[in-house]
């Protein structure tokens, strides 16, 4: 009997140990989880880090209209300077910016509203998301139109097309594609006229709205086929005024330089700059001057003083 009982003891205190080491553990692992900070389980992101800036390359229409509205572009003297930071990572599509950013949890780009996808995160400037409502009204500074360029000598079939992306039926794909529409009551379509290939080039932020366009314009009109050929806004533009594609489309306005080459530029819809981070990236808004710094080289850390 005595034997017994120092065995049901030992087995006693043993188990009283092992539930006694389990609260431990759990004590220990509500400490971690249970603060909300991703600092305790060491996966915090680290806002002492070095932002590593991505940007567009010259000719992008994104970029000008992106450092022109940010005040990265300085003019001084009837002469303008762009800023961006020299060791600033050059991309040359919306894409290419997308993927640099999703894969580097340090870094910071911009592109298109109408492109965005989950794999990246993106910022509030003054504390205004990027939406196609805030747009709309104003409150999110950082936006530009669509352009097209043409010349007065369009084909039946380019011009049959133009009327198609001004006409409601157009516009309604604007709007679907994550774009504000820019025409005011804008009419049904027509109808369709004239046969043969139409020619389209330049932005790489145009250029998917302008494929769904031509992808819905061509299902209305199957005597014309419409070419979507992707380079950026300069491009674009200079392709039209030469005569090599007879729409050009760009992500900013018209200049000067290029109106008087004898083209108009026609705006087609609204788009917003969307700022985007790495989705590890806890920085959630900041300043238009905070955003500047960046892309200027004076703000070099997450922590944005």
């Amino acid at each position: 009997m005595k034997a017994k009982r120092i065995l049901a003891t030992a087995v006693a205190c043993i188990m009283a140990m092992s539930i006694l080491a389990g609260c431990g553990n759990t004590q220990s692992e509500s400490g971690t989880s249970g603060s909300g900070s991703k600092a305790d389980s060491g996966s915090s992101f680290d806002t002492t880090s070095s932002i590593s800036v991505i940007t567009r390359e010259d000719g992008s229409g994104t970029r000008s209209a992106f450092i022109e509205l940010t005040g990265v572009q300085e003019e001084k003297d009837g002469q303008t300077t762009d800023n961006t930071l020299p060791s600033a990572i050059v991309q040359s599509s919306t894409q290419a910016v997308i993927t640099g950013v999703s894969g580097d949890k340090t870094a910071i780009g911009y592109i298109s509203l109408g492109s965005l996808n989950d794999t990246v995160a993106t910022v509030k400037i003054d504390g205004v998301a990027p939406t196609v409502e805030t747009v709309k009204d104003g409150t999110y500074k950082i936006s530009r139109p669509f352009n097209i360029a043409t010349k007065d000598d369009l084909s039946e079939a380019a011009q049959n097309f133009v009327d198609y992306i001004l006409s409601a039926e157009g516009q309604e794909i604007v709007g679907e594609q994550g774009y504000v529409e820019v025409v005011e009551n804008a009419e049904a379509f027509a109808g369709a006229k004239g046969e043969g290939t139409v020619k389209v080039g330049g932005s790489s932020s145009v250029a998917p709205v302008m494929e769904k366009l031509a992808e819905a314009y061509e299902k209305v009109n199957s005597k014309v086929t419409v070419e979507v050929n992707t380079s950026d806004s300069s491009t674009g533009v200079s392709s039209a005024a030469e005569g090599t594609v007879d729409i050009g489309i760009a992500s900013r306005e018209l200049k000067d330089s290029e109106t008087t080459k004898g083209l108009t530029g026609t705006a087609i819809a609204k788009d917003g700059i969307a700022v985007i981070i790495n989705k590890e990236n806890t920085v959630n808004d900041m300043t238009l001057d905070q955003l500047k710094g960046i892309y200027t080289g004076s703000i070099t850390t997450w922590e944005l003083g």
